[in-house]
C-alpha cells in the first residue's frame, strides 16, 4: 500500500511538476545511502533494547512465568 502511495504521488508530481519529479528520482538513491546509518544505529538501538527486556524477564521465565502462552 505504501509502494501504490508512493507511486500515485510520483505520478501526480510528474503531471504537475515533471523538472521536480525527475529531480527526485534522481536524488533518492543519495538520500537513501544519507539515511542508511540512521536505519543500522536504529536496528542496534532495538536489538539493545530486546537484550535489556530478555535479561529482565529471565527469571520469571525461569519461574514458569513465560509457559503460558496468550491466544
Amino acid at each position: 500500500m505504501k509502494v501504490l502511495c508512493l507511486l500515485v504521488g510520483w505520478a501526480l508530481l510528474l503531471v504537475l511538476c515533471w523538472p521536480l519529479a525527475f529531480l527526485v528520482l534522481l536524488l533518492f538513491p543519495f538520500v537513501w545511502l544519507l539515511t542508511l546509518p540512521f536505519r543500522l544505529l536504529a536496528v542496534l538501538v532495538e536489538a539493545a533494547f530486546a537484550l535489556v527486556r530478555a535479561i529482565l524477564l529471565l527469571p520469571a521465565r525461569l519461574l514458569g512465568g513465560g509457559s503460558r502462552r496468550a491466544g
